[in-house]
């Protein structure tokens, strides 16, 4: 509760304490779930399509691209390539990019990201496999190809990095990445012809806490989570706002 009972402000009144106090929970369970797995994918497919095309993330110790502000400091690269004639390639790998207002700072690291890659003498590639566009997307790829870089965007980054992979690997990401992405994509049905955004009918949902899990009903299927909340590990220092 020390977490999201401030939040309780914006709604407290418009239902039952209780309620209010069990939705406030239920939220916040659901967005740690979300935010863990953003994370872990991100940990999962760079690695693997770094792999896939014959390079290898770095970490900013290495140096392979240091800061225009500051020649001292380095940048973390998604996957670090040295192509044969002696061209030195820093890939983004990207999901998508989003034109959320809380990314103003990061936002500002990614187009600098660019800029860093001009100085340090490498080319820098954005790869986004989500080609919906967007101000920032527009931004951010003009940011690449002014600095002598190139981007590669929804179809396009896959037939560059299948096309990077060779043959074998090309299966590998076809089969491990880009199906996955792809199965759970084609539920989602066109815009409408007035301009609305994409979606698709959600199934029933239904969730309960139970001794020692969570149980979540989708439609006809049933997922279990085993949890157990150990008081030693809560971290009581977080802002009321922080996420």
């Amino acid at each position: 509760m020390v977490q999201v009972s401030p939040r309780a402000l914006m709604e407290f009144g418009q239902v039952d304490p209780e309620a209010l106090a069990s939705w406030l929970t239920w939220r916040k369970f659901f967005y740690d779930l979300d935010n863990r797995s953003a994370q872990e994918t991100g940990y999962l497919f760079e690695p693997i399509l770094a792999a896939a095309i014959g390079g290898e993330p770095r970490g900013a110790r290495s140096m392979v691209v240091h800061r225009a502000s500051d020649a001292t400091k380095g940048r973390q690269v998604d996957c670090w390539k040295v192509l044969p004639d002696g061209t030195r390639l820093a890939y983004e790998f990207k999901l998508r990019v989003t034109i959320a207002a809380s990314g103003q700072g990061r936002f500002a690291e990614e187009l600098q990201f660019a800029e860093d890659c001009k100085v340090s003498q490498v080319k820098p590639v954005l790869i986004v496999l989500d080609p919906t566009m967007n101000p920032r997307l527009s931004e951010l790829q003009e940011a690449y190809k002014a600095r002598g870089g190139s981007a590669y965007l929804g179809d396009d980054a896959w037939a560059h990095l299948e096309g990077e992979a060779g043959e074998t690997m090309a299966r590998f990401i076809e089969q491990y990445v880009r199906k996955p992405v792809s199965e759970i994509s084609k539920f989602e049905t066109p815009a409408t012809q007035d301009g609305g955004k994409r979606q698709f009918a959600l199934l029933d949902f239904e969730a309960k806490c139970l001794a020692g899990e969570i149980v979540l009903n989708i439609g006809k299927h049933q997922r279990r989570i085993a949890r157990h909340e150990d008081a030693t590990l809560a971290d009581h220092d977080d802002a009321p706002g922080d996420e």
